[in-house]
């Protein structure tokens, strides 16, 4: 007779449902384990270039909405109207040309640095917390994103030692222009898929190289197999969906990047022709694959861009203003430990140090380039970093501020179409992934051998990189949404959709009244503003739109304070723009500058205001 305890005729199915339960549990958690130890080293990376993009940035937290980038804070406030613009897709409220500004006109969103698909992606955190919480968060990823995608790259392509990938990874994310972009071109600084891009450009051609002839029967015949061929359309595919993705979040990084690989893949074929002989027919086939694709679903947005309404076909900068002069590429960054303020006046300005590299880096990416090994790889990589270099030169060299009437590369290619829109500075942003290849390269082979090397190189490198060790961005506070705004009692005199007049109007130098939009997630839209648009002398592009009579006469009193007489014929004025804009409502804040003049002069022009929270308003239109 057995002496065991008897069972509760329940609890047996329960103990082996808990048991097989555990049984299941534990493969699972082994393999989640067994994943986090065989990648601790890339989490390591990847936390590294967090933290340090979240130092950088760190200015902007507690609290982003009452805190803006000191340098540029402009350019902020219209990246957070793209911002909210964008978020508005959640609500199934977007179209490429936005009437949310610039009304009646609006604006045609393509043409301008819209972020598009990254202010979609974070329309849920920018529709919960505010469109500054998002940039806040943006520029730190950006940054990080951008060196952990390189990191990758260098580690997994290039098959490099961990050290070196990190240390190129590090280059092409915080590096001096990355920082410098980070002065809210978030446009400029998310590059996380150029790597992607590299990655899958460098897949196609190995796909497409069928190797060297085994025996004579075999030469010249292509050894391509099926497997061949699905991997070659899978790069295409994956090719062609990387440039959709990266022309809706950053036209210019694609720009840059398809250049560099150009010069690169050219250079490549120069240096081993066999190779180009091989892949040639399908590395082709293969492009003409990704390029196909993408036009399917790039080809309407592109022709809104530059033929759309409010579509602009040529750039508005000038390229002699924004070329990089040539004494900035061995000078540092203002924005670096070792830099100075001086150098400041060797470009446009504090979002622009794209060329300041600094001597001893030059000088070590130099040698580098010497003893790397990879014969072709370095040879693509030096042709290009003096291409993009040369380039950066503008159509005129300048040398410490001076003009030196040698015409630089650019001039040949300025005049063509898209190459004109781009700024000649920028080019000189592709150094920092080429000379980041040339160091990791160094490194990682230094790393392999057992000599001084092993030691000399990798210090070289690190007191190279270290005078241009970035600095946090300066910011500073920024003066508060009207509460008229953030408690939404502009629902009293605006319908959702409808035209709000903010006294003063924004203009592209003072665009702080789009920061009421950006506050009420773009529910309503705004006259004239800060954006780009085919105003300028036969309707080429231009910064901004025409100020209407009464807009340019409230911006005089707003900077003068004087308070003009209003004759009958400026009253009937203003309710012609009123009507113009399809205005609702005309509003003015406590804080506005010269406001009892303001609101003087708008009660002459539109009657009694009205007092809603801490705003007076005046309603010129009854709407719906």
């Amino acid at each position: 007779m057995s002496s065991a305890a008897p069972t509760a005729p329940d609890a047996a199915p329960e103990q082996a449902f808990r048991l097989a339960d555990q049984v299941n549990r534990r493969p699972r958690a082994t393999r989640l384990l067994a994943a986090v130890r065989r990648h601790r080293a890339d989490l390591l990376a990847a936390l590294v270039f967090a933290v340090l993009a979240g130092w950088l940035t760190h200015g902007l937290w507690p609290d982003p909405g009452g805190r803006t980038l000191a340098l540029n804070p402009e350019d902020q406030a219209l990246y957070e109207w793209f911002l909210a613009v964008d978020a508005r897709a959640l609500l199934g409220d977007f179209d490429l040309l936005t009437d949310r500004l610039n009304a009646p006109d609006g604006v045609n969103l393509m043409a301008n640095t819209t972020v598009i698909a990254l202010g979609v992606l974070f329309a849920p955190v920018t529709l919960l917390l505010g469109a500054p919480v998002t940039f806040a968060l943006l520029a730190a990823a950006n940054l990080a994103g951008t060196a952990l995608a390189w990191y990758l790259l260098f580690h997994r392509t290039l098959r490099a030692r961990r050290v070196a990938a990190a240390l190129g990874g590090g280059l092409c994310g915080f590096g001096p222009g990355m920082v410098s972009q980070t002065n809210s071109h978030l446009h400029m600084t998310a590059q996380w898929l150029v790597p992607v891009i590299v990655w899958l450009v460098v897949r196609l051609l190995r796909a497409s190289d069928p190797g060297p002839p085994v025996t004579a029967d075999e030469a010249g015949r292509t050894r391509t197999t099926g497997s061949d061929r699905r991997r070659l359309f899978t790069s295409a595919a994956g090719l062609a969906g990387a440039v959709t993705a990266q022309v809706f979040i950053g036209e210019e990084v694609l720009f840059l990047a398809a250049i560099t690989l150009l010069v690169m893949t050219i250079s490549y074929a120069v240096a081993d022709r066999d190779l180009a002989r091989r892949a040639l027919p399908g590395f082709a086939g293969g492009l003409a694959i990704a390029a196909g694709l993408a036009l399917l679903v790039l080809a309407y947005p592109l022709w809104f861009q530059f033929a759309g309404p409010q579509g602009v076909a040529d750039g508005m900068f000038t390229p002699a203003y924004f070329s990089a002069d040539l004494s900035s590429w061995w000078n540092l960054s203002p924005l670096s430990v070792a830099g100075s303020d001086e150098s400041a006046r060797l470009t446009t300005g504090p979002a622009e140090y794209n060329t300041f590299l600094g001597w001893p880096l030059l000088l070590v990416a130099a040698v580098c380039a010497t003893w790397a090994g990879r014969r072709r790889l370095v040879f693509a990589c030096v042709v290009a970093g003096l291409v993009m270099g040369a380039l950066s030169l503008g159509p005129e060299v300048v040398l410490g501020g001076t003009k030196t009437a040698i015409p630089g590369p650019y001039a040949l290619i300025g005049a063509l179409p898209v190459v004109d829109g781009a700024l000649p500075m920028r080019f000189a942003l592709a150094l920092l992934p080429i000379v980041a290849t040339l160091l990791v390269l160094a490194v990682d082979r230094a790393l392999r051998s057992s000599g001084r090397a092993r030691r000399l190189v990798p210090l070289a490198v690190g007191m190279a990189l270290l005078p241009i060790f970035p600095t946090p961005l300066p910011t500073t506070g920024r003066p508060a949404v009207p509460e008229f705004i953030t408690g939404g009692h502009w629902r009293q005199c605006v319908p959702p959709g409808g035209v709000l007049v903010p006294v003063p109007l924004p203009t592209p130098k003072e665009p702080w009244p789009m920061r009421w939009a950006t506050a009420a997630d773009a529910g309503f839209g705004l006259p004239e503003g800060f954006f780009i648009g085919p105003y300028g002398r036969g309707d080429t592009a231009a910064m901004g739109t025409f100020k209407q009579p009464t807009s340019a006469l409230l911006a005089d009193v707003a900077r003068r304070g004087d308070q003009p007489a209003i004759a009958d014929e400026q009253r009937r004025q203003a309710a012609r723009d009123a009507d113009f804009w399809n205005a609702s409502c005309v509003a003015l804040a406590d804080d506005a500058p010269h406001v009892e003049s303001l609101r003087a002069t708008l009660e002459q022009l539109y009657g009694p205001a009205t007092r809603v929270a801490d705003a007076w308003t005046w309603r010129v239109h009854p709407g719906p």
